[in-house]
């Protein structure tokens, strides 16, 4: 925990818990938690949000309460995170990409905002608008109006088609935060891994789109082993610091597809702590937030709650644990989504350590060439599956010792939404 951090998030602190007097009602051992996480952090002042980082709502804000009582108080069952793919279309080409040759019938706009509504009723309290690219589906200003009220409304986007007039629609229809993708400092590597010359430039100049607008902009960035193993993360944080963005979002490259299946390219533990430390590092200096995927969700903070707490409907309504995971649960233009949820959740139980990092090999065994393991191969796979300990926030939040089976130290984590 950063003294500084710790100390400038004092007047911050006090106004949401001015504004969330539920806060105090939380169990003390989770209260410790959260502050000793936040520390790591500085509140960000935008607009009249109070930004801890991307990835969870403004702490003085609707979502954030609901996610205080929904979750931290009430403990519902049901997902607090989720994205939804408004579209696969896409200009670039990403080698990388997770969603790549996902195929089926397209969600219309009716049922995008139906599945966001129905996961609002769940606990979903944080949304992302991903794809392909969002910004092409005509409908995104709509979508963004009508699932916006008391959600936390995330915008991934390459940039691509960005105007200042569609800017400034998705900030009026409640977008509050936005992550533009940029993997690196120089123009022709960040074209190459994108397979789309001028992606870097249009990275750039949707960055300054948003920044004029006063929105909470950030970077997403996906980093090669490579780039992590020869220190390069901290020549492009440095360029991104010279952006005045507001946050660097970082992941390492997922095994998610074929291409990326193997050993030489997945990250080490030691790996991850190296971006944790980097992170820790930059935080400390108070400027850019750098907020790391693999910290949020490593065995000391959150975990991996693929499937658990999050969960991710693509462009073609099927429901997989989270973005970066090739498995079919269902479908939410054929089933309910609480309904499939709540039948995969049975099967995920939090744990400690990335699932997609851990089980590519047996995604790949069960893959049969697909893209994307149908129903049938996903459930025989998931029997196979031995899921880790619970990070130290989910050992506090269910009360239960690691070390056990996940069947023996979870059942309440484990239950269908239905059953609690």
């Amino acid at each position: 925990m950063s003294i500084k951090n710790s100390f400038k998030n004092l007047l911050p602190l006090t106004e949401v818990i001015a504004s969330n007097p539920q806060m105090l009602r939380v169990n003390p051992s989770i209260l410790r938690f959260l502050n000793n996480y936040m520390g790591k952090f500085q509140i960000r002042r935008v607009d009249s949000q109070l930004i801890l980082h991307s990835h969870l709502p403004p702490l003085n804000s609707r979502a954030y309460a609901r996610f205080v009582q929904e979750h931290l108080l009430a403990k519902t069952p049901g997902p607090s995170h989720g994205q939804i793919g408004l579209t696969n279309a896409c200009p670039q080409n990403c080698a990388c990409c997770y969603n790549k040759n996902r195929q089926g019938k397209v969600m219309d706009k009716e049922t995008i905002i139906k599945t966001a509504g129905d996961l609002k009723k769940m606990g979903v309290v944080w949304l992302g608008l991903t794809g392909g690219e969002p910004l092409l589906n005509k409908d995104i200003i709509e979508i963004t109006e009508r699932i916006s009220e008391g959600c936390a409304i995330k915008l991934f986007t390459t940039g691509s088609t960005l105007t200042g007039k569609l800017a400034a629609d998705l900030k009026k229809a409640g977008v509050f935060s936005v992550s533009v993708s940029l993997d690196h400092w120089e123009e022709s590597t960040h074209d190459a891994g994108r397979r789309y010359a001028g992606a870097f430039r249009e990275a750039l100049k949707a960055i300054d789109i948003f920044k004029n607008l006063g929105m909470d902009v950030g970077v997403s960035a996906v980093l090669s082993r490579e780039m992590i193993r020869n220190n390069q993360t901290e020549d492009f944080l440095r360029f991104l610091m010279g952006l005045e963005i507001n946050e660097a979002w970082l992941s390492e490259v997922k095994p998610s597809t074929e291409s990326y299946r193997n050993p030489e390219m997945v990250i080490s533990e030691e790996d991850r702590l190296k971006l944790v430390n980097l992170q820790d590092k930059y935080n400390r200096q108070g400027k850019m937030t750098v907020n790391y995927l693999g910290h949020f969700e490593g065995k000391e903070c959150f975990g991996c709650n693929a499937g658990h707490k999050m969960v991710y409907i693509d462009a073609f309504g099927d429901v997989s644990p989270c973005v970066f995971t090739p498995m079919r649960f269902g479908n939410v233009q054929e089933e309910p989504i609480k309904a499939v949820f709540s039948e995969m959740k049975t099967r995920f139980p939090s744990e400690s350590v990335c699932f997609i990092n851990k089980n590519y090999r047996l995604i790949q065994k069960y893959a049969a060439g697909q893209p994307v393991l149908n129903k049938t191969n996903t459930l025989k796979m998931m029997e196979e599956v031995k899921f880790t300990p619970l990070s130290h926030f989910s050992e506090l939040y269910y009360r239960q010792k690691t070390g056990q089976p996940a069947t023996g130290r979870q059942k309440m984590a484990n239950k269908p939404v239905e059953e609690i």
